[in-house]
């Protein structure tokens, strides 16, 4: 049986607690077209949520070009975000705060890697001390659909059951991690990549509009 409430809630970062606005999409498609490929939306989609290297490994015709193609992304990704700054999910540090209340431990996990999520943190005004735990696609050895992320961050947040966890995702790879993981909330949030159709083919306990919504699943 699952718990009340929560002991660790893992948030994913883009599309979940920061506002998907097609930043990522397009740092996607601009990349992949420099190189004469043509990355659909569809294609795009199927590794949203991934480790972004994993992704263009995916995407790309090799290791060599996958690996230009990731560091490319990362540039591209920089100055969009650069030109016009990152915005949380409305509701987001409302929602931080009151699990904080409860005695509820947060944490981040995300497919970007380590210096990406620190601007991202300063662009967003977010304390990184302010986390029980942030882990970032290049620290651990596999992302997801795999647990890797959501077990590091119980480790690092001193939460040994995943009976006590929830997940918080926007793709359909971050309801299969949760799942994976065996926690006991994997929610996911159409604000994202993914819409609710999407979503609904993955294994899920949840499925809500935004982070905003989640104190009406825990009350």
């Amino acid at each position: 049986m699952t718990p009340s409430m929560p002991r660790l809630v893992v948030f994913d970062l883009a599309g979940t607690t920061l506002q998907d606005d097609g930043t990522v999409a397009e740092a996607f498609q601009e990349v992949l077209g420099a190189e004469g490929l043509n990355g659909s939306a569809e294609e795009i989609a199927r590794v949203r949520g991934a480790s972004k290297r994993e992704a263009f490994r995916k995407l790309a015709t090799g290791a060599e070009q996958a690996e230009r193609l990731f560091h490319a992304f990362l540039a591209a990704l920089r100055r969009r975000y650069e030109a016009v700054r990152p915005r949380e999910v409305q509701g987001t540090s409302a929602v931080f705060g009151w699990l904080r209340e409860q005695g509820v431990k947060v944490a981040l996990n995300t497919g970007f890697e380590r210096d990406t999520v620190d601007m991202l943190l300063r662009m967003l005004g977010w304390d990184p001390g302010a986390f029980d735990a942030i882990v970032c696609g290049d620290e651990v050895a596999e992302g997801r659909p795999s647990s890797a992320l959501i077990l590091e961050a119980m480790r690092r947040a001193g939460v040994s059951a995943a009976a006590y966890v929830m997940v918080v995702g926007d793709t359909v790879l971050d309801l299969q991690a949760g799942m994976s993981a065996r926690a006991g909330w994997v929610v996911g949030v159409t604000s994202g990549a993914h819409d609710h159709s999407r979503l609904l083919q993955s294994p899920h306990t949840h499925l809500i509009a935004s982070v905003a919504q989640l104190r009406e699943i825990l009350r």
